[in-house]
């Protein structure tokens, strides 16, 4: 009887605290991120991104150039190029057809970053320019990787009052998620429980003691 009555109890104690272990987490994440649908992806650049250009064999016309509050990025010899609305592709072929005044055939390459703050539980939180060829993960390296403290099972995207969720892998590319410049890339930070796991098998073994001392008195 007494062996009995100290399985069930013990039974329900386990029960009670895998119950916490379950939910606690759910109710953490539910009360601080709201759902909202992604928005359509976009391609073209806005205020704040950067565009680096390489001109083979030109040192002087290469470099990163920030897109500015106009929608315009200056070059050198060339000047203002009016970017915003415009493929990475179109921007190239304007940049080459100007050049092309100054060069003869030249060889250009045009790649568009997008300028985000990485923030959360990172180790070097910040503003940092990312290539959309680059994966989540990868941006996320950006700013030190994740703090011992930061989930690794999926990131959030903040813009405004909206919050996307999106899971962290190594396959996701900056272009196949809304991400956008001036958006914050952030890596939550694990629950208190999940920080402080030592505490279940403290609660486990207080029940335990308890249920043993009660059944004793008995």
């Amino acid at each position: 009887m007494l062996a009995h009555m100290l399985a069930s109890r013990l039974t329900w104690s386990l029960v009670v605290v895998g119950l916490l272990l379950r939910w606690l987490p759910a109710l953490a994440q539910a009360s601080d991120t709201r759902q909202v649908p992604a928005t359509q992806r976009e391609g073209v650049l806005r205020p704040g991104d950067l565009v680096r250009l390489k001109v083979w064999h030109e040192q002087d016309l290469s470099g990163d150039f920030r897109v500015d509050d106009q929608g315009a990025v200056v070059f050198p010899k060339i000047g203002a190029l009016p970017v915003t609305n415009q493929s990475p592709q179109s921007i190239r072929e304007a940049v080459v057809s100007r050049y092309s005044v100054y060069l003869r055939n030249p060889s250009i390459d045009v790649t568009v970053l997008r300028r985000v703050n990485v923030g959360g539980a990172v180790r070097n939180p910040g503003l940092y320019d990312v290539d959309p060829t680059m994966s989540v993960a990868d941006a996320v390296a950006l700013a030190g990787g994740i703090a011992n403290d930061g989930k690794h099972d999926r990131i959030e995207v903040v813009r405004g009052d909206d919050k996307m969720t999106l899971e962290l892998t190594r396959e996701m590319a900056i272009a196949e998620t809304p991400l956008r410049s001036g958006d914050q890339l952030i890596v939550p930070q694990q629950s208190w429980l999940s920080r402080n796991h030592w505490l279940a098998a403290v609660v486990v073994s207080a029940a335990i003691g308890a249920v043993v001392h009660e059944a004793i008195r008995r």
